[in-house]
């Protein structure tokens, strides 16, 4: 039998550890002395201890340890258990790529002074256009490309002509911001007749008057320039008339470094 320091050092664990491990319910002393509460462990345990090492170098939380180790080894079990920790790591992997994106586009717009009206903003109308229009609900903003993919897809038998210019955009119909589910609608400026498809529908465009701003590099930057162009429109004694959109000038589909992309973002306005 082992004193717990000496398990301790043979398993590289810590005695607080193996105290906690103890409460837990992951890994028991082979026996407790009645008199002196001193904990034993058997020289048989330690494989176990390897096993809670690995399982928390992979970032397992002390219940899902637990039932792994209660498995007795199970390799089917086991494997079920590393492929859901895979999925999860990968997915906080992505979210944590976004995040870098994102510190690497403030950090280049902070280096331009921070200022928000580095941002043009213009004034001027779009024409009135005929449009391929597709609207669904997404699951994300992110996802905006399920709505190009459909458009492509059912376009594809009726060789459909795009105009010139194309306005390719995104028409986001929300009161406001959503963390999800977000009703989007996507356009493209076409020439000639079609016919509806089961989601593309073809439709005649108003003119509309808007405020905009045009930019380059990832998407990370629409918040500010979301504020550069709301700084103007108060600063200009305009009022918000309609839903905001974007137009995808350089989109994803032509240009595969986020730094090349010109997106821009527009709001309709009608003079106070």
């Amino acid at each position: 039998m082992l004193k717990i320091g000496d398990f301790s050092k043979l398993s590289r664990i810590s005695i607080r550890m193996l105290r906690h491990y103890d409460e837990v319910g992951v890994l028991h002393p082979e026996c407790v002395d009645a008199f002196t509460g001193y904990r034993y462990y058997s020289e048989t345990q330690l494989p176990k201890a390897g096993q809670i090492q690995t399982l928390r170098s992979l970032g397992f939380s002390l219940a899902v340890m637990k039932e792994i180790l209660e498995q007795n080894g199970e390799a089917l079990q086991m494997e079920q258990f590393l492929v859901a920790k895979k999925e999860e790591l990968t997915q906080e992997m992505d979210k944590t790529r976004q995040k870098l994106q994102l510190l690497d586009s403030t950090l280049k717009w902070l280096r331009k002074d921070g200022n928000l009206m580095d941002y043009n903003v213009t004034l001027k109308t779009m024409p009135e256009r005929y449009v391929a229009s597709v609207r669904q609900v997404i699951p994300a903003y992110n996802r905006e490309g399920i709505l190009w993919e459909l458009m492509c897809k059912e376009l594809a038998s009726q060789k459909v002509q795009h105009a010139t210019p194309e306005y390719g955009l995104a028409i986001f119909h929300d009161e406001g911001h959503k963390e999800k589910d977000p009703d989007v609608e996507i356009q493209v400026s076409v020439t000639g007749n079609y016919k509806d498809t089961e989601h593309v529908k073809f439709k005649t465009v108003p003119p509309i008057l808007i405020a905009s701003a045009t930019y380059k590099g990832s998407y990370d930057q629409v918040s500010r320039v979301n504020a550069a162009v709301a700084n103007w429109v108060v600063e200009n004694g305009y009022n918000f008339a309609g839903k905001s959109f974007c137009i995808y000038h350089v989109s994803p589909a032509q240009a595969s470094d986020p730094d090349e992309l010109v997106t821009e973002v527009c709001f309709p306005v009608e003079k106070k």
